[in-house]
């Protein structure tokens, strides 16, 4: 029985290891193979992984456990001893401190210095709060909802807003529909629509990049006067479509992949729906009321065709040549692939025919989009549309609820837009805006310029006064007729003056990733940075500004307009 048992060795066979030598005194033997089939043995000078690939039964603790240095049996206590220590609990990680540092002395800095005559104070204190949420969302000490978060929170506690004022705008339904657009792309993308319309695009305009994001901004641009919320086209269609057409290129954000095409991707159709949404009066929700506080303030109206009259010349001048000065100053590394509309046409036959899946979520975009279209004949907003177009969705098991919940970018955008939008709605009410419309209203009819100067003076500062505003509609609501009644006065003739500031209201959108409903949608795809997205912002407006006022004036001249 003694005979047998020492000639029984104990071994342990790991990835493939081979057997042991048969020894008197039981050993352990490992071989781990790589993808040659050229063994390698662990033995003394090798060392092993942290948590034993053999261990004796818990019941056994007295008896002899394999040494993990010499390969031979040792009584457990020994083996117990050599155990090496857990591994260490994972670092805290929380804001990054020199971000923090800059978000916090910007408001205080502007906290305590005395507010100017004419401005209340409940007013100063929250344009403190608010430019401190700005650098914040710049400089990122941490994600953008959470600064958004800190920034209600000290409006809160310092009894600058009531905790109903602070959170009145997550009842806003553009911040909502803004989150419904990522639910309704997480569905275009699962069910593989998304990729289907993808692959059909590049097989008819894919052979460029530069092809492919033209074919795009004129389809958005077809659009734009029949979906009056660019945040319905943006988010609910083409978010959708752009995000398919990278991920089908091979661009992703997140992996390193973006500027392969997604950021200029993004980026042109961002800066390009702005312009599409200048074009017409029913291409923004928020031109009416230019509009009509033109019809008010100078007694002239702007109807749809004289609008569209006098944008069509700028607006295609800036179409064509926005997405071209981005594809040089910014380009997509990718910009020729003649291999892929065949490519395309092979995976699109290789998909066959369309999926349930894929027909149900076609289908749930065509009620949508129809509902936006004529929902002004039925008395259904975007939003509600919206909301129909998610239900279905919901209901017939395309979106699932825990994929929407998953979608923490929409619910991050979602709290740093409505953020924004309640403290600016608030400076506002509480009267800085009139302030500032009346204090540059004073400086430039005091600098005796001439109309064209004059004019120009104001237009930038109505123009760049945007960066204090997440709405083109608070925007238009607090300056526009200010601005028009100063620039009547100082000799401009109105209804041109007009018209100017209307399309500016649009353009100015493109200066950040919270002036216009398009820009948290695409911006939230993650594919540009936000410093790059500033700054870029700013070179395509000083283009649009250009084109608008050069060769847009040109035009107006041409058709009588001044």
């Amino acid at each position: 029985m003694a005979s047998s048992t020492a000639a029984s060795p104990l071994t342990c066979h790991h990835l493939g290891a081979s057997a042991a030598p048969r020894s008197r005194i039981p050993t352990l033997s490992f071989s781990l193979r790589r993808r040659s089939s050229k063994p390698i043995s662990l033995s003394h000078s090798h060392s092993l992984p942290s948590k034993p690939l053999f261990a004796p039964p818990p019941a056994a603790s007295a008896s002899p456990s394999p040494s993990p240095s010499r390969g031979v049996l040792q009584p457990a206590s020994a083996s117990a001893a050599a155990a090496p220590a857990p591994p260490p609990k994972p670092a805290l990680q929380g804001a990054a401190i020199k971000p923090l540092l800059a978000t916090i002395a910007t408001g205080v800095l502007i906290w305590l210095v005395p507010a100017p005559a004419g401005v209340p104070r409940n007013a100063w204190q929250l344009l403190a709060i608010f430019l401190s949420t700005i650098v914040g969302i710049i400089t990122q000490p941490l994600p953008l909802g959470a600064v958004a978060l800190l920034g209600l929170g000290a409006a809160v506690l310092t009894r600058t807003l009531t905790f109903a004022a602070a959170f009145s705008a997550f009842g806003d339904p553009i911040p909502w529909l803004i989150a419904l657009a990522f639910f309704f792309a997480r569905g275009f993308i699962k069910t593989g629509l998304g990729s289907r319309v993808a692959y059909a695009f590049v097989a008819q305009f894919g052979s460029s990049s530069l092809g492919l994001g033209y074919a795009l901004v004129f389809a958005e641009a077809l659009l734009a006067p029949a979906i009056p919320s660019v945040s319905a086209r943006a988010g609910g269609i083409f978010l959708p479509l752009v995000k398919s057409l990278c991920e089908a290129c091979g661009s992703r954000s997140g992996d390193g992949t973006e500027r392969r095409l997604g950021a200029w991707l993004m980026l042109t159709c961002f800066q390009t729906s702005v312009v599409s949404s200048a074009m017409f009066l029913t291409a923004m929700a928020a031109n009416p009321l230019s509009a009509n506080l033109t019809a008010a303030t100078i007694g002239e109206g702007i109807g749809w065709t004289l609008w569209a009259k006098a944008a069509i010349v700028p607006g295609l001048l800036s179409l064509v040549l926005v997405p071209l000065i981005l594809y040089v100053i910014y380009p997509p590394e990718v910009k020729s692939s003649p291999d892929a509309p065949r490519l395309a046409k092979e995976r699109l036959a290789k998909m066959g025919p369309m999926s349930k899946a894929e027909t149900i979520m076609a289908g749930t975009l065509v009620l949508t989009v129809g509902l936006w279209i004529f929902g002004g004949m039925l008395n259904v907003d975007a939003v509600s549309a919206a909301i129909l177009g998610l239900s279905v969705l919901l209901i017939t098991g395309v979106v699932t609820w825990k994929e929407c919940l998953a979608e923490s970018v929409a619910w991050d955008t979602l709290t740093w837009f409505a953020a924004l939008i309640a403290m600016a709605g608030y400076l506002n009410k509480y009267g800085l805006i009139s302030w500032f419309s009346e204090t540059v209203v004073k400086f430039v009819g005091g600098l005796g310029l001439s109309w064209q100067l004059s004019f120009g003076v104001l237009v930038l500062l109505y123009f760049y006064s945007h960066y204090f505003f997440a709405s083109g509609a608070a925007h238009i609501g607090a300056m526009f007729a200010a601005f028009l009644s100063v620039a009547s006065a100082l000799g401009t003739p109105s209804l041109f003056a007009a018209m100017i500031l209307s399309f500016l209201s649009n353009l100015m959108g493109g200066l950040t990733h919270y002036g216009i409903g398009s820009a948290p949608v695409f911006y939230g795809a993650g594919y540009v940075p936000l410093a790059q997205w500033w700054g870029y912002g700013f070179v395509i407006s000083v283009v649009n500004i250009i084109i608008w006022l050069g060769a847009g004036g040109f035009w107006w001249k041409m058709i009588g307009l001044w």
